[in-house]
């Protein structure tokens, strides 16, 4: 390993922990929605641009946070971004409509990506190349986790309590997850003074990173396919909640059901490279991707759709996310070692603004029984096999320098 850590098995645990506490926002909440649009008097498809508005905050948030981490190190900026997720949680238990949930929505992704783009670079930093891969699987778990416990738990939350009760538990979460990294996490890259934070050094920086074909194609392929999952987020409150008509308990446990398919295919990745590379595992893995998402549009275009099916299929879609994910993520950081924290930022930033339009899609087009989201949850699958076919017959990829 690059540093001599004392206790990996908890410095992961904590990487984890900050790379969770995004999904473990935008899950959370998901059961509430009906009451949240209640007490608010509104709809569920206003209150779902409170997801739109967190998707573009943390988009928009780590670019500025990437040229942070590597000017003053990973510390100090990843504590004030959780600071500012704290504080903003606890805000949105005060806020008396609609349009200022959206808005505090927004500052909360703005501390929250803190921790996704700090444990990104974190890993980058701590460990060698060979182990990327294998330690974002690990993280892959805990990041699973998030939407097997969040709606569960909010789902909890919303019917024994007021649905303020999802933001207080949020704001305490921020709160353990920042004494960890205090306590758990070593020091990592000294910082870089030499790092300028004027406007025109910054873009030329992420200018050259994205210039990188390593970096360009992987994490287009990595942001595309990931972005189904979050066709599949917007749109399960009211697959789930309105045309199943499912309690909210009842949704949180399917979705915590349906995330174990992510879960397992994670995991799975761990055993698979043992024997293969990051690219053919990937690559195999888009390709079972795309048959899934098909068959899974033929069948409800077919009329043929049920709450089981429609389970089994979005399963078995997320698990192959769980193998893509962690190794495209390794892939796109690979060519980097100084300029870790701003290629962790732009990835990262492609992948949610990826994530917010599409969010933003599936809440203003009618879903029409699911039908929406499913389509997009295909062309996701397509889009990113081509691009990572182009890559490879283009020989664009594992090309790049590092910089």
């Amino acid at each position: 390993m690059k540093k001599n850590l004392k206790n990996k098995a908890l410095v992961i645990l904590s990487l984890g922990f900050l790379s969770a506490i995004g999904p473990f926002s935008i899950d959370m909440y998901l059961p509430g929605f009906n009451e949240i649009a209640k007490d608010l008097n509104t709809t569920i498809s206003h209150i779902g641009l409170s997801l739109s508005s967190f998707f573009i905050g943390i988009s928009v948030g780590q670019l500025i946070y990437g040229p942070l981490l590597d000017r003053y190190g990973r510390k100090i900026p990843l504590y004030i971004g959780l600071i500012i997720y704290i504080v903003a949680s606890l805000a949105c238990v005060l806020v008396q409509n609609a349009d200022q949930l959206i808005a505090l929505r927004f500052f909360q992704a703005l501390g929250s990506c803190a921790g996704m783009v700090a444990g990104r670079a974190l890993v980058r930093d701590l460990f060698p190349v060979d182990e990327i891969a294998k330690t974002f699987s690990y993280l892959m778990l805990v990041i699973a986790l998030s939407p097997i416990l969040a709606p569960t738990f909010g789902g909890f939350l919303t019917t024994s309590f007021e649905w303020q009760a999802i933001f207080v538990v949020l704001a305490i979460i921020g709160f353990l997850t920042l004494l960890t990294s205090i306590k758990w996490i070593p020091a990592a890259n000294p910082p870089d003074k030499e790092k300028s934070l004027k406007p025109g050094p910054i873009i030329n920086e992420y200018l050259k990173v994205a210039k990188v074909p390593q970096f360009y194609i992987y994490s287009a392929v990595s942001s595309i396919a990931f972005s189904g999952l979050y066709a599949y987020i917007s749109g399960s409150a009211d697959l789930f909640l309105n045309i199943f008509h499912l309690s909210q308990k009842e949704y949180g446990l399917i979705f915590a059901i349906i995330s174990i398919g992510m879960t397992i295919g994670g995991q799975v990745n761990t055993f698979l490279l043992r024997n293969y590379n990051s690219e053919t595992i990937s690559f195999t893995a888009l390709i079972i991707q795309f048959v899934i998402s098909l068959t899974m549009l033929i069948v409800v275009e077919a009329g043929w759709i049920n709450l089981y099916v429609v389970v089994a299929f979005i399963c078995l879609y997320l698990s192959m996310l769980g193998l893509v994910f962690p190794n495209t993520s390794a892939l796109t950081l690979e060519p980097f070692t100084r300029n870790a924290g701003t290629a962790s930022a732009l990835m990262g930033a492609v992948q949610l603004g990826c994530g917010a339009l599409i969010t933003g899609i599936v809440n203003l087009v009618p879903n029409n029984h699911g039908l929406t989201m499913f389509t997009i949850m295909l062309l996701c699958s397509v889009l990113s096999l081509l691009i990572y076919q182009y890559g490879r017959t283009r020989k664009l990829i594992r090309k790049g320098l590092s910089a």
